[in-house]
């Protein structure tokens, strides 16, 4: 295997694509190995893409570029302004309240900073916030989608790691509420310091709160039903990801009455190049993840981890110092894709619940969307303010401590993520 993740590492560095640089790499391995034929790599690409479970992810997709074109995102907006718009930085808070709100919807980081990058990015320059400081809270706000349901990482990480998904996604919220505390009061010692003032000059009377809630009502009872769904058994994870579709496309069409049919054509051609990216990375993974299973790597690693400490944190701390640097130099969907079958026989080895491992390894991951060389999302937000990596990282220093807080509190008190499903689904 050393060869294999030398050639991936050199095809990373010419620039080849994720997908062909983990496929062609993991052919390699099937070259040195002449007790294996080599058509068990076509039966593995082709076995990969003949998941039930996995068809979950292409249908969340789908589901969250319709949700996003029904309208609901603009009455999340409305309600985020209410809540938040009164505090200090009241424009950045709302940024925070608002994914937040949206991460039921697109359950994807790259989609919500793109998209609230150009919707509150404008007025955040008017109000006199620094371009550092806006690029800032944009790109670590989108961090809070991935937690609440239906995060795609989420997803991944269950399919892959055979972990129920409706633990999961229940197992997300508490975590991804903490974050988006831990960033408001963040912003709010910023705002403080920097003279940001509220967006709104008195906070909102309940009739107006109640008012604007009623009218996102059809938004919250989005993944409360995914959840109630699967505790219940009325559907499998696929079968949720199907009624998300209906959901969304019934939402549009017959309560809001804004999803048209251009809209829906430009959904599907969005969610073709989605879908066509992600499955294109599970099927080629599935050739790498073959070679790792078969030199055992997953046993060699625990028991060399197993020599340094027992102690479930301890090995916990170590794990996550590594994806924190693995996350600065690749996609933390491949990461996912590569990691999980290694690092998750690990954790259960030493005791971890593999739901607190979940939320722990995904949440780690997704700081790497934020970090260089590779941060996805740290280009988009740059990008569009104009703001070099430098001013970005000075500006969000308090928001990458409060992220890494919420990390370190879920490792301590795994409670923080266990609580909401064992109390749904009782103890795993």
């Amino acid at each position: 295997m050393v060869l294999v993740i030398s050639l991936f590492f050199l095809f990373m560095m010419l620039g080849m694509p994720v997908a062909f640089a983990i496929g062609i790499s993991g052919s390699v391995f099937f070259l040195q190995q002449s007790s294996l034929p080599f058509t068990i790599p076509v039966q593995l690409v082709l076995t990969q893409t003949q998941s039930f479970t996995l068809l979950a992810i292409p249908l969340f997709v789908f589901a969250g570029n319709l949700l996003n074109e029904t309208g609901i995102t603009q009455r999340l907006m409305k309600l985020a302004s209410v809540l938040a718009g009164h505090l200090r930085a009241g424009l950045a808070q709302v940024n925070v309240v608002l994914a937040t709100l949206i991460g039921g919807i697109t359950g994807s980081a790259i989609a919500d900073a793109s998209m609230q990058a150009r919707v509150l990015g404008p007025g955040m320059t008017e109000k006199g916030y620094s371009k550092g400081f806006s690029a800032g809270i944009i790109g670590f706000a989108s961090l809070i989608v991935t937690m609440i349901p239906p995060g795609i990482g989420l997803v991944l990480y269950g399919s892959i790691g055979e972990v129920s998904i409706g633990r999961l996604f229940a197992a997300g919220i508490l975590p991804g509420l903490l974050m988006a505390i831990f960033m408001m009061g963040s912003i709010a010692i910023t705002g403080r310091i920097k003279g940001y003032q509220p967006e709104r000059a008195k906070p909102a009377s309940p009739k107006e709160i109640a008012t604007t809630f009623i009218d996102c009502i059809w938004a919250f009872l989005f993944p409360i039903l995914l959840i109630v769904g699967l505790r219940l058994g009325f559907f499998t994870p696929s079968e949720a990801g199907a009624f998300a579709v209906v959901y969304a496309i019934v939402i549009g069409a017959l309560v809001y009455k804004e999803f048209t049919w251009e809209r829906f054509l430009k959904t599907l051609q969005d969610t073709v190049l989605d879908i066509g990216m992600i499955m294109l990375l599970i099927a080629l993974s599935a050739i790498f993840a073959y070679g790792i299973t078969w030199e055992q790597l997953p046993q060699q690693l625990a028991q060399f981890m197993l020599g340094i400490s027992s102690t479930p944190w301890v090995i916990m701390l170590i794990i996550i110092a590594f994806l924190l640097v693995a996350g600065m130099f690749m996609d933390s969907t491949v990461l996912i894709l590569l990691l999980t079958s290694i690092l998750l026989p690990v954790a259960k080895q030493v005791g971890i619940d593999p739901v607190h491992f979940g939320i722990v390894m995904v949440m780690t991951l997704t700081i790497g969307l934020l970090t260089p060389p590779v941060g996805v999302v740290m280009y988009i937000v740059c990008s569009i303010f104009e703001c070099s990596i430098g001013e970005f990282f000075k500006e969000s220093r308090l928001l990458l401590i409060a992220t890494v807080a919420v990390i370190l509190a879920i490792i301590f008190f795994p409670d923080l993520a266990l609580f909401i499903p064992n109390m749904i689904f009782g103890k795993g």
